[in-house]
Parts: C-alpha cells; structure tokens; sequence
C-alpha cells in the first residue's frame, strides 16, 4: 500500500514583515507560538515576496505565475476567472482543497471605501475562487474584528463576531479535523473522529489580514504597546514625524502580532503532528525605515517575508535559498507527489529571486513607481521602468540599506550581472 499523502496547511498573513518575529531576533515580538514552530522547520530566511503588494503577491502566490502575467496588473484588477491555481493542481493529485480568509482577489469597486462593510460584504461568486472545493471568507475590508463572511455554507454574509484571527483559525481549525465532504455543510459534524490511513488528504489556506492596519483596532485581549517603549532600527529617522508615525504604528503593530501569533499556535495544535505546515506573509510594511510607510516599496522591511516549513522527518534549519512566495505553488505540489518521501524540501535551492512592481497603486504612502529587480542573499539590485539602475544594495555589509551604490561606477560589472537576472 502507497504511504499516505501529507495533508498541507497554508497559513498566510498579511503585512508582517520578515524581522518582527521572536526568532529572527526582533525584541519588540512576543511570538512564543512561532518561535515554537521554527524550532521544527525549514527556515527559509532569505525568502522575498515577487510583489511587495497583496492582489499582485496573492496571484502569483497561488498561480505560480508572477504579475502581470498571471493577469493582475492593476491593484483593482481581478484574478481572471479561469486561473489554474494550485488548487486545482491539488485536487489533480488527491486533494480535497479549502480557504479560508481574506481573498482580495475578486473584482472590487474603486470608488468604494476600502475600509469598511462594503468591500467585507462583496460577495465573491463561486467561479472566481480559484478552484477551491470548499471556500468561506471576505474578499477585503480590512475589519480586524467581527469579520463578516460567506461562501461554501453561507450564501449570503454572515457576520462572526471576535477577532478576526481567532474566528478564521477556529473555523479552519474545524475543516482540517473533521475532513471534507463535498456538500453545503462543508465539515463532517463529528469533529473528534479518528482519521483512517485510506481518508483522503487535504490542502488548506487561512489567510489571516492581521497584522494590518489599522494598528489601532482591539486586539483580542492582548495588552497595546507604550510607543515610547518600541525598539527602532536605525534606519527609521529620529526626532521628527517620521519617528512618532513609527513608534505610534508599531505599538499596535506588535499587539496585533503577539495576537495572531496565539491564534497560529491554536490552528497548529489543532492538526495532527504528521502535517506539513507553512507560514508566510504576502508582504511586510516599511513602518518608518527610510522614511516610508506601508508596502510597495523594494526595501527589505517590504519586500522580506517569513517562510517557515515544518515537514515531518526534516530536521528544523535555517535555509538561505532564494525562495519567493512564487514557488509555494510548485513545492507544494511537489510534497504532494513524494507523498512520504520529504525529500521534495531540497528541491528549491534557487540563489536569486526577482522581485516587482508592475504598477503604482494610489493609495496613501504607497511606492511612487514601477520597479523590477532581483535580490541574492548579498545584493540588490532594483531597476526603474525603463531599466536604469535605482536601488544597489551591498545587504552583506549594509543590512539596513543605508548606502544606495547605484551610482558606483566600480559596482558596473556587479550591477550588470544582476540586471540580466532581473530580465
């Protein structure tokens, strides 16, 4: 008889930068429930977004297709309605298939305001899910607490009250116990029943919004910061408003972090031990560093995401693979078809990853211009549209991006180089 296929858990976050966990050494998070996890996977420490914006990044995290190409060019551009996902590639192999969360994939309406009922009660219709056999979630809104959803089992919107990390993980937490079925209920109603080798794998998504603004909504008990208190890097400028935006933004920030970080370790607890979990996010947020705020940017507290991989028989690591949230996609099908065989984890050791944007999106404090480039462990390059160098970054000797090099004649050849990886 064949081993059994892993059952896959996707648990993806939204703004939450590569540095502001516990285990990368960030004093401000108290991520007890990560750092756990990290203890037991893959830490995949050099990984990057393609697209340091959600839509862009969510499509090409499901597609494996990078924007434009995967047809999400603009902010307010839709998944096209036919997109092969890796839900289907999952359900190909065996898989039942579930999401649960924010989408931020379907067609919106850009004189609506983004925050709010509006976009949280848009009903995403069935064809536009991205093949997900079972899907229940909110295509935007940002409301951290009493989320309102619908999908398989709520044709209409419901609104759940309690914070919205806690009412996604529960709800997934239910589906990935009890198995699928493919009917409105959506979950088996004995949710404590024992899983049988022959039962059928499952693949799941919970894409949580926290930690993102706004930083000021209630936080599920979990204590605000005193701003005064939040350790910043030195390459957020002092003693102006930029310092005080910072300070204000990171002390819920950082409660919204220490929050969710609970509501992950539920979800984990809540799958068997013989199931392969990931942690992401789709980008991180500049808070301050250089100036700048929110995403879109092409520096590290943007464009660095966590990817941690917890795999049963792989030995916990720290991996400097060039990984981007464009290859989940492929390494998850791959850990599908080794079934047991976990091997599948070698597979990704890329040593440059490109990263984008494929347009300006006007909203407030958003990244002023089309760039592309690539990022190794070592260096960054980022191009304008046109081509011309804009960023270089020695990463090894500057980390904080302190010193822009583009202008170094004796970094042509270097730059050079890169730029052809950049395509």
């Amino acid at each position: 008889m064949s081993p059994r296929q892993p059952n896959i858990l996707w648990i993806v976050t939204t703004q939450w930068r590569a540095s502001a966990i516990g285990y990368a050494g960030d004093v401000n998070a108290r991520t007890p429930c990560l750092d756990a996890l990290a203890a037991e996977s893959v830490n995949y420490a050099q990984a990057v977004t393609p697209h340091p914006f959600g839509p862009f990044a969510r499509a090409a995290m499901l597609t494996g297709v990078s924007s434009p190409e995967n047809g999400v060019r603009d902010y307010f551009d839709p998944l096209p309605v036919g997109s092969r996902t890796v839900a289907h590639a999952m359900k190909e192999r065996g898989y039942a298939t579930a999401f649960f969360g924010k989408w931020h994939l379907s067609k919106r309406d850009p004189k609506v305001p983004l925050v709010g009922e509006a976009h949280a009660k848009l009903v995403v219709p069935a064809e536009a899910r991205g093949g997900f056999e079972f899907w229940e979630g909110f295509e935007s809104g940002f409301l951290i607490n009493d989320p309102w959803l619908h999908g398989t089992r709520l044709p209409e919107p419901v609104q759940v009250k309690g914070y919205q990390s806690n009412v996604l993980v529960e709800r997934a937490g239910d589906w990935c116990r009890s198995g699928f079925i493919p009917d409105m209920s959506g979950v088996k109603p004995d949710l404590q029943q024992t899983p049988s080798p022959d039962r059928q794998p499952w693949f799941c998504v919970v894409s949580l919004e926290a930690p993102h603004p706004p930083y000021g909504a209630p936080t599920a008990g979990v204590a605000g910061r005193d701003p005064v208190t939040i350790a910043l890097p030195a390459n957020v400028p002092r003693g102006g408003e930029v310092e005080a935006k910072a300070r204000q933004e990171l002390a819920g920030y950082y409660a919204h972090i220490e929050a969710t970080d609970r509501a992950i370790g539920a979800l984990v607890r809540a799958v068997t031990s013989d199931t392969i979990v990931v942690f992401t996010s789709v980008h991180g947020d500049m808070h301050g560093a250089h100036g700048l705020f929110r995403k879109g940017w092409p520096h590290e507290e943007s464009v660095r995401v966590p990817l941690l991989v917890r795999m049963p028989g792989v030995a916990a690591r720290k991996d400097d693979a060039a990984v981007s949230l464009v290859d989940l996609k492929g390494m998850t099908t791959a850990w599908a078809q080794e079934r047991a065989d976990y091997g599948a984890l070698g597979i990704m050791r890329p040593t440059s990853a490109k990263i984008s944007m494929p347009s300006v999106v006007a909203l407030p404090y958003q990244c002023d211009r089309v760039w592309r480039g690539v990022r190794t462990k070592t260096r960054k390059l980022v191009l304008n549209a046109d081509g011309t160098p804009w960023l270089f970054f020695d990463l090894e000797a500057d980390p904080l991006e302190m010193k822009n090099l583009a202008g170094d004649v004796a970094r042509a050849g270097e730059m050079e180089k890169l730029r052809k990886l950049a395509g």
